[in-house]
C-alpha cells in the first residue's frame, strides 16, 4: 500500500518508540513524503530530541532509518497537483501532501480528522493502519 506520511506521524515516531515506529517498518506500506519535511525535522530538531524518550544518539540513527525507509519527494514531482489539492483540502497546511498523493496515487497517512473528510484521496489514521495489518494477517 502506497502512502504520504504527514509529518506529525514521522514526528510521533521519532520522539516515542511506539505502534506508530513500529507500523514505519512494514513491509505492506511503501512510504513517501514531500521533500521538505526533512528541513521540518532541521528546523525542529532540538524541540524533538527534547521531547523524545530515546537518547540522542539513538534519534540521529532513527532519523537516518527513516530517510532511508521513505522516499523524499521534490515539489517539482507534484507540483502540477498543487492546484487541485488546494481546491479539495480542508487544510491549506496539508496541500503538499495531498498533491503528492494525487501525483502518485496514494493514500495519505495522518492523524488529522479534517483530511478524512476529503472524498479524493483515502485518508487513513495510525489506528486505521494498525487494523488493516491485523485483518491481512
Amino acid at each position: 500500500m502506497d502512502l504520504v506520511v504527514d509529518a506529525n506521524v514521522l514526528f510521533a515516531a521519532l520522539i516515542r518508540n511506539n505502534k506508530t515506529a513500529e507500523l514505519l517498518f512494514k513491509d505492506k506500506f511503501h512510504l513517501f513524503a514531500p521533500e521538505y519535511i526533512l528541513d521540518e525535522f532541521v528546523e525542529h530538531k532540538e524541540e524533538i530530541v527534547q521531547k523524545s524518550d530515546r537518547p540522542g544518539e539513538e534519534f540521529y540513527r532513527f532519523l537516518d532509518i527513516l530517510k532511508k525507509r521513505i522516499t523524499f519527494c521534490p515539489h517539482d514531482d507534484f507540483k502540477h497537483y498543487m492546484k487541485r489539492a488546494s481546491e479539495i483540502t480542508p487544510d491549506p497546511d496539508d496541500e503538499e501532501y495531498i498533491a503528492l498523493a494525487l501525483s502518485i496515487k496514494a493514500g495519505i497517512w495522518s492523524n488529522d480528522r479534517s483530511l478524512k473528510e476529503m472524498k479524493m484521496v483515502d485518508v487513513y489514521s495510525t489506528v486505521d493502519l494498525v487494523n488493516i495489518l491485523h485483518g491481512s494477517q
